[in-house]
């Protein structure tokens, strides 16, 4: 948690996020917030909740869907009250492994990190790459204070 004294000889605490699986932390109170060094949000729980229904229903499976408005705009909202007090906000769960679109959807928004498993990494890592370069243009990985033309050339060091 954020100013919490040093103790039992470590120089800093280490970050303690939380996680955001229900639809409260969509408008969390800025004291809330401060508290924490980041936000973790479980998609497959944070529509779960959202949208009451049981993921793992078949009777409901057409209805689960991290894509219904109601949890796309949540995460919407989450994003920027907590990042505008410097706290990233990453996200895990199943949709951005099988979804381009949800995973441009997440770049798009401005999130920080996506965990996604380990056999859909290399996949997912390139649709991230892509949408990254939609929004932000060829240079999004040029270090700040870079100018483009100095990127491709090797430091002097």
């Amino acid at each position: 948690m954020r100013h919490r004294p040093a103790h039992r000889g470590l120089p800093r605490p280490r970050p303690v996020p939380t996680a955001s699986r229900t639809g409260s932390p969509g408008s969390p109170p800025q004291d809330f917030t401060e508290r924490f060094d980041g936000f973790s949000i479980g998609s497959n729980d944070l529509t779960q909740l959202t949208l009451g229904v049981d993921r793992d229903s078949e009777a409901l499976a057409d209805v689960f869907d991290e894509n219904d408005p109601a949890v796309t705009d949540l995460i919407r909202i989450l994003l920027p009250r907590v990042q505008t007090l410097g706290r990233p906000v990453g996200l895990c769960g199943q949709r951005p492994s099988d979804d381009r679109a949800y995973a441009a959807f997440l770049v798009r928004t401005g999130i920080d990190s996506i965990s996604v498993a380990p056999d859909s990494f290399a996949a997912v890592k390139q649709h991230v790459a892509a949408a990254e370069e939609r929004r932000y243009g060829e240079d999004r990985m040029v270090p700040a204070g870079i100018r483009p033309a100095q990127a491709g050339q090797p430091s002097a060091a």
